[in-house]
């Protein structure tokens, strides 16, 4: 639905979601990990994903520029990451990408009211995808949505309440805050394919009151499906659960008619994504000049806010969630979909954001493993103690593996893209909480080894016991001689009851050494010290039979 341009006017509109979510583990054949995208491949026609065969990997014909420009702009690490490798010659196996895509073509467009009794606004759907990764219980929903002749206030406002999992909350009157009033998924045909209940208070609220977990709102929850909510009583193999705030992290486009004219509190909402002002008296900035004394500095990216260049007065606002460029519509550059910046937001900006995201959200879903691990231990179960081991010894295993795959400092040696990578990276906190989780799999595995040479020093112990006891009784037998009881002329079935009787001694003394050899070894250990007395070497040897009340 085409809007008539107000000042400050948005000539085209576009707002890219990205929402991380923690897949629960799937158990397959011989209770191997089973790969969700072999899951979700498997259904056939009865899901509307299809996996993408992108320009990498599919005809050469659909390769184009903007692709290339798309894998030149990272660094050969990041490209196997990101495409895998191709042939090489020799003939050598061609190794895919570590990360899958699937994409749904039923959803074509979506018309969204911001707020009670305004005017529909409907947005094209460009794509809708799942990104899946190697060895990582993760998917990353993408959503492009894009529209042309949007006033500068209802851009953002969709950048503010377009991409939310549930309502935050309901006003006095029962209509939910912060999110779109109504939402829904239209087809090519222009039917209506699910919308929105963020209006159903009592719905959401019992959910949270039974299940201790939010209730994901009806139209993304259909986007989602077959994936369903860990949470919810629908049925499905592929299960979810939320891992970051509820609030979606989003990029956004602004081709403006004269990026000059906007205020500074234009870009501070826009940057902050705190929605447009209202008309009734608020200040022009949403929050207190001291808190956005610097936001200049830390957020914006101002190599091309000059007055030349192919894109003049472009500006980069970046606040690890966000990330946001603002430029002239009337610059060819700019609005090019093929080389120009429009180009390299939805393919260059667009992977920057995702590895950032995909990086923190792998790392939460590590720190929410360890945490399940350890409340499922049960320290007096010897069943729950082997499998918090293993759990333990597996997210190690799983964190090199990820260190080594997925995790980069540096994505690109092009200034702009390692900038803004840099900025999101800082602002979402990546390398403090990559240390964090580290050193937190790091003690656990280092309290395992700790516990396994303990374990094994004790059975080293309990053994030198024995064979200690045990020596004594080969020197005496052998001192006495092999023919102390000279039984070789007895009958048989007298030599088997010898046999048995010394067999069955030599077991039971054998055992009851293993069941004293902690207070055995405590006892060798007071001998073997010269300084002590002999009255408390007797009560050492007496301490091997007291009862435990006693020994206390």
């Amino acid at each position: 639905m085409h809007q008539p341009e107000a000042p400050h006017g948005v000539r085209h509109f576009g707002q890219i979601l990205l929402w991380p979510l923690r897949l629960m583990p799937v158990r397959g054949a011989e209770a191997q990990h089973a790969k969700p995208w072999e899951i979700l491949s498997a259904m056939g026609e009865a899901t509307p994903w299809r996996e993408v065969v992108d320009e990498y990997t599919g005809d050469a014909c659909n390769f184009h520029e903007r692709h290339y420009n798309e894998f030149v702009t990272f660094l050969p690490y990041v490209q196997r990451f990101l495409y895998g490798e191709g042939h090489a010659k020799g003939g050598g196996q061609v190794h895919g990408s570590p990360m899958r895509v699937f994409r749904r073509h039923d959803v074509s467009a979506v018309r969204v009211v911001l707020r009670p009794f305004e005017e529909a606004i409907t947005l094209n759907v460009v794509h809708v995808d799942l990104y899946f990764f190697l060895d990582l219980d993760l998917v990353l929903l993408n959503v492009e949505v894009a529209c042309d002749h949007l006033p500068l206030a209802q851009a953002q406002e969709l950048l503010y309440r377009f991409g939310r999992g549930y309502p935050s909350g309901w006003d006095a009157q029962g209509q939910a805050q912060h999110c779109l009033h109504q939402a829904e998924w239209l087809g090519a045909q222009g039917q209506v394919l699910a919308q929105s209940n963020a209006g159903e208070r009592d719905l959401f609220m019992a959910h949270v009151a039974r299940h201790r977990a939010p209730r994901i709102a009806a139209h993304w929850d259909w986007l989602l499906q077959p994936l369903v909510s860990d949470h919810s009583e629908q049925e499905g193999a592929l299960r979810y659960r939320q891992i970051e705030y509820y609030r979606m992290p989003l990029l956004g486009y602004l081709a403006v008619d004269d990026p000059q004219t906007l205020s500074r509190s234009d870009f501070v909402r826009l940057g902050l994504v705190t929605g447009a002002g209202r008309a009734d008296g608020e200040a022009p900035l949403p929050f207190a000049d001291d808190h956005l004394s610097d936001f200049e500095d830390r957020y914006c990216y101002d190599r091309f806010w000059t007055p030349g260049g192919a894109a003049p007065h472009t500006r980069y606002l970046c606040t690890g969630h966000s990330l946001v460029v603002v430029g002239d519509a009337n610059s060819h550059f700019f609005a090019c979909r093929d080389r120009g910046v429009l180009a390299q937001f939805r393919h260059q900006h667009f992977l920057l954001f995702l590895i950032a995201h995909f990086q923190k959200a792998a790392l939460l879903m590590f720190s929410d493993r360890l945490a399940e691990t350890l409340r499922n231990l049960n320290i007096s179960d010897p069943a729950s103690v082997r499998v918090f081991k293993r759990s333990i010894r597996s997210s190690f295993a799983s964190f090199l593996r990820f260190t080594h795959r997925y995790w980069f400092h540096e994505i690109s040696e092009q200034a702009q893209t390692r900038a803004l990578f840099a900025k999101c990276a800082q602002h979402l906190g990546l390398d403090p909480l990559y240390a964090e989780v580290k050193e937190r799999i790091a003690d656990m595995n280092n309290y395992l080894e700790a516990d396994s040479l303990r374990r094994q020093a004790n059975t080293v112990v309990r053994l030198t016991v024995v064979t200690i006891l045990g020596l004594i009784g080969t020197i005496t037998t052998g001192f006495l001689g092999m023919n102390l009881l000279a039984e070789a002329d007895a009958p048989l079935s007298h030599k088997v009851l010898v046999f048995a009787l010394v067999f069955g001694v030599t077991i039971t003394l054998t055992v009851y050494t293993i069941a004293k050899s902690k207070r055995l070894s405590d006892f060798l250990d007071v001998i073997s010290e010269e300084r002590v007395g002999t009255w408390t070497k007797i009560k050492a040897f007496a301490a091997i039979w007291a009862r435990e009340r006693d020994r206390d």
